[in-house]
Parts: C-alpha cells; structure tokens; sequence
C-alpha cells in the first residue's frame, strides 16, 4: 500500500489561469464525454484559490499531428485526472482537481511552474517555440519529458526538440544516479522505475519483461536532468519508461497497479513534482 505521504511545499500565489475553452481541451469534459461515471472533485482553499498546483500538459506539434489526437494526447484525460487526485489524496499538497493542456504559449507557461510533455519521440519544434521553451526553463519553469522508447526516438527527441531549445554543451543531459533527491524526497525508491504500456506489461509478465521489446534500445530506464547555470534542475527526461500509463491504467488490471501504478508510477511522478516545486 502507498502510505500517505507529508509534503510542506511553499508556493509562490500564482497568476490567475490562462486558457481558451475553444483552444485548449478540458480534461474533465473529455473524461465525462467518454465514461458515465463521474470522476473524483475536491474544492480548493476559498482564502487561497490561487495558491495551488494545477498539473499543466504541453501540447506540441510532431510528425504524426498536431490536433486533438496528437502524440502529446497519449493518455489524455485518464492520466491527468488519476495523477492529480492521487498527488491531492497523497500529500499535502494542494491540488487543483481540473488538470489543464497548455501550448507553447508565454502567456499560458507563465502560470504553471511545472509542465508535462509526452512521446516526444517525434516532436518538431520551429525556432519560435524553442525560443519560448528556453525562456520558459532559463526564467524557473520545470518539464517532465516522459514516455518515448528506444534510441531511434532519442535521437529524434534531442535533434528536432531538444537541442534546437538548448544547443550549448553545457546543458547537455546528465543521468541522475540514484543516489539523487528526486528517487528519494518523498517515496523512497530503491531502482529508477521502468513502467512499460499495460500491453508489452501483460505479455512481458511471465518473463519478467518491463520494457518495449519491439524497439531497440529499451531495455534500460534513463532518467537525465537537464541543469542550468546555477544548478537548477530545468528538466527531467524518462526515457524508456511510461509513468503516464501507470497513471491513466491504474484501474483497469489490479496486477499493474499493484505492480506498476502503486510502486512505480506515482511514487515517482509525485517526486518529480514535489523536487521541481522545492528546489
């Protein structure tokens, strides 16, 4: 069992929340258009409505679209729903119950410290958005890139994405050992999780097998923080591993969520948030 866990996070009162019904989806909406029953709502702190954690998802353009199903709707609005009410049923923390989509917007990345971005494996960014992205990570923002396999994607990740946001050595990614605060702030963990899509996890069961075997190059979970000149960690990247699934999954096989969901995925998602909102 996930035991309950204290979290003293301070945080700055943000600026009231940017987004456009029509532009930007609304998680709720889409999990009430898809399900008949009604997902878990929690009121926030009336004397600070504004003093709260609202789990902020990047919408970015790739090879394989840009829309309503893009790469970066993986997931989408399980996910998001499930993460957020366990990081308010888990912690302290307060915890807007509506989690946002957000674009490559300043106006929009201003108000939210902290951003998700999934299956990069072939995001495209033009120089606009990796200009608004470097400003976004150099001014105190924080990205979780999680959930794209193998050395194929990598390379696409850091070639059309990642390198066009940072192309100095000195940014260049640095696995996090163990060791690290990040594996340890909250939920103490003993390895980096590697959480496979509940699929390749059902087939893999017998064998032991936690990575997408149809790619080369996954066996292994990485987890490298991106610092800037101060030492700020900008940037976590998880790859070859998906957190999202244990999240979006968690109550569809009661064997991945005891395995996966509840001892992998989000112990690790709520160190990511409570590190990126503490240091």
């Amino acid at each position: 069992m996930i035991v309950k866990a204290i979290c003293y996070v301070l945080l700055l009162s943000a600026m009231p929340f940017f987004a456009s019904s029509q532009s930007n989806p609304d998680a709720r909406e889409e999990f009430s258009r898809r399900n008949y029953n009604p997902f878990p709502e929690w009121k926030l702190n009336e004397q600070m409505p504004n003093d709260v954690f609202r789990f902020a998802r990047l919408r970015y353009d790739s090879y394989y679209g840009y829309g309503r199903h893009g790469k970066w709707a993986t997931d989408f609005p399980d996910s998001d729903l499930n993460f957020s009410y366990r990081l308010h049923e888990l912690t302290s923390l307060e915890v807007h119950p509506d989690p946002i989509v957000v674009d490559i917007d300043p106006q929009q990345l201003a108000d939210h410290p902290f951003v998700y971005m999934i299956e990069p494996g072939n995001i495209f960014l033009n120089d606009r958005e990796a200009r608004i992205l470097r400003d976004y990570l150099l001014n105190g923002g924080f990205i979780m890139v999680d959930d794209f396999w193998g050395t194929h994607e990598w390379e696409n990740f850091i070639r059309d994405g990642f390198k066009k946001i940072f192309p100095e050595p000195k940014f260049e990614p640095q696995e996090l050992p163990i060791e690290h605060p990040i594996f340890h702030c909250v939920f103490d963990l003993k390895e980096k999780p590697q959480v496979p899509a509940i699929g390749h996890a059902l087939q893999g069961r017998d064998m032991g097998i936690t990575y997408e075997w149809n790619k080369p190059g996954t066996e292994t979970a990485y987890y490298k923080g991106v610092f800037d000149e101060k030492g700020r960690m900008m940037m976590i990247i998880c790859h070859n591993t998906d957190l999202g699934d244990g999240w979006e999954r968690e109550g569809e096989n009661e064997w991945y969520f005891r395995e996966f969901a509840e001892k992998k995925s989000f112990p690790m998602g709520i160190n990511i948030v409570f590190y990126a909102m503490t240091h």
